[in-house]
């Protein structure tokens, strides 16, 4: 349901929309992870394998669920005599948290072991937004709830020769460990674990690969599964894409889309910077005024509560002061031209980054780079800037995140200094409550210039003054 638009000016001489609308439902295409299982004996190459298909399609891989060792199982790990090859040395609920969060389109944390110490490490490797998930270990198709997850499960098989001669090779290479205590915990455990636990998930697997890596048919048809996989989950996103273009068409531009006022003295500023011939100074100049101008607007959106001071006259003032602390979220790369007017207008803002880039052939906006504030869910409120917005799949993608990492929609203002008119529909359908800041409003899609500019005249500037 929807009213037509009231246009209106507030007092800050800045036009709005006054609209009522349906929420669009918009789901990210990681809110659907595939997870492919990769199960096998000690030494029977599902290591490789797996590592094969990570290289092949650039996916993660998680490998690393041993439990954290007691001081004295410690001590039994360091003389060879801790059993790692029974299902009691993996930490199962972890990794089913895990992957249910990752499942959800969740940001996980996956701890990281190391077999020289013996000790899982105090960091961990952040995964967020895989479309698909490469899961390996010898117990990847053992507990009941990790194959529920699973959209395809692996099981790499090789003679026990091969198998011994490799993992004598990998623990002395990349471990650190000597042979006969390799060979004493091969034949005290390895072994019998595997004829007792590791085999029988040879039954639940749905590709059995024997000779691991040198089986090139078997990596093919594991590569054109995922490819496959990819390609379903981009042509359904891009599908979602196209159905909320569809259906904000006609609608009104909601009201919490401010416009900047086009005085004159904007259009004197958008004049220069859209002049093929303006010197670089000038440009740099003059688009750094302009998203100071943004970015204050973007403050007005932000929280306030009254307060009284009394000023050095001794008269009270009833003011304003801010309820929390702003933090700002540049999406890279166009988004760094907003940084020298940000540290201008808010010079100990903290910032975050995030990289979402187009897929050259489907055009499907992809996360390749996330890195937020510890507490960003709990600032007051969150800026997300960005020099131009075209279709809206990258601003979607980019709010979906912060709204997964708890920010509230309502304290998310996106500062733009263009965007198309088909985009804010999509964004504002799908993220009724966030807060748009734009300068110029276009009826088009625009190729994402500023940038591009900012980067020559930047570069010419340093090379002048060379």
């Amino acid at each position: 349901m929807s009213a037509s638009p009231i246009p209106e000016t507030n007092g800050g001489g800045l036009e709005s929309h006054v609209t009522v609308q349906k929420r669009a439902y918009y789901s990210p295409p990681w809110a659907d992870v595939s997870i492919i299982g990769v199960a096998g004996s000690s030494g029977s190459g599902k290591s490789t394998l797996s590592q094969a298909i990570v290289k092949k399609l650039n996916l993660p891989w998680v490998d690393s669920f041993y439990k954290t060792l007691t001081p004295a199982q410690s001590k039994l790990a360091f003389a060879n005599e801790y059993d790692f090859d029974s299902p009691d040395a993996i930490d199962f609920d972890v990794l089913v948290e895990k992957l249910r969060d990752l499942k959800a389109g969740r940001r996980a944390e996956i701890p990281v072991y190391s077999f020289a110490k013996h000790a899982r490490l105090e960091h961990t490797t952040s995964i967020y937004s895989p479309h698909v998930l490469v899961l390996e270990g010898i117990f990847a198709l053992y507990d009941p709830r990790v194959i529920e997850l699973l959209d395809m499960g692996i099981y790499c098989e090789a003679d026990a020769d091969t198998c011994l001669s490799r993992r004598l090779v990998r623990d002395v290479r990349e471990r650190g460990r000597d042979i006969e205590g390799i060979i004493k915990q091969w034949f005290g455990f390895v072994k019998p674990n595997f004829e007792k636990f590791v085999e029988p998930q040879r039954k639940v697997a749905d590709l059995i690969v024997p000779r691991g890596i040198e089986n090139r048919v078997a990596l093919d048809m594991m590569v054109q599964f995922v490819e496959k996989k990819l390609f379903e989950k981009s042509r359904h996103h891009r599908e979602a894409l196209s159905r909320l273009e569809v259906a904000s068409k006609d609608s009104p531009l909601s009201d919490r889309v401010v416009v900047l006022n086009d005085t004159r003295q904007l259009k004197f500023m958008n004049t220069i910077l859209q002049d093929i011939d303006t010197d670089p100074e000038d440009f740099i100049f003059y688009f750094d005024r302009l998203a100071s101008l943004i970015i204050e607007q973007a403050l007005n959106n932000a929280h306030f509560e009254a307060k009284k001071i009394v000023t050095p006259q001794g008269y009270e003032y009833k003011g304003l002061v801010s309820t929390g602390e702003v933090c700002a979220v540049i999406v890279l790369r166009g988004g760094s031209a907003f940084e020298p007017a940000l540290r201008k207008t808010i010079p100990d803002c903290r910032t975050g980054r995030l990289l979402i880039q187009s897929d050259y052939s489907t055009g499907e906006p992809e996360l390749h780079y996330l890195r937020l504030p510890d507490d960003i869910a709990s600032q007051e409120s969150v800026l997300l800037l960005d020099t131009q917005m075209a279709t809206g799949g990258a601003a979607l993608m980019a709010v979906q995140v912060l709204v997964d990492h708890g920010v509230q929609q309502d304290r998310i203002v996106l500062a733009t200094y263009s965007a198309g008119k088909v985009g804010l529909h999509r964004l504002t359908s799908v993220f009724p409550e966030i807060t748009v800041v734009v300068c110029n409003m276009l009826d088009y899609q625009q190729e994402r210039w500023v940038e591009k500019s900012i980067y020559l005249s930047t570069t010419k500037e340093l090379k002048g003054k060379a």
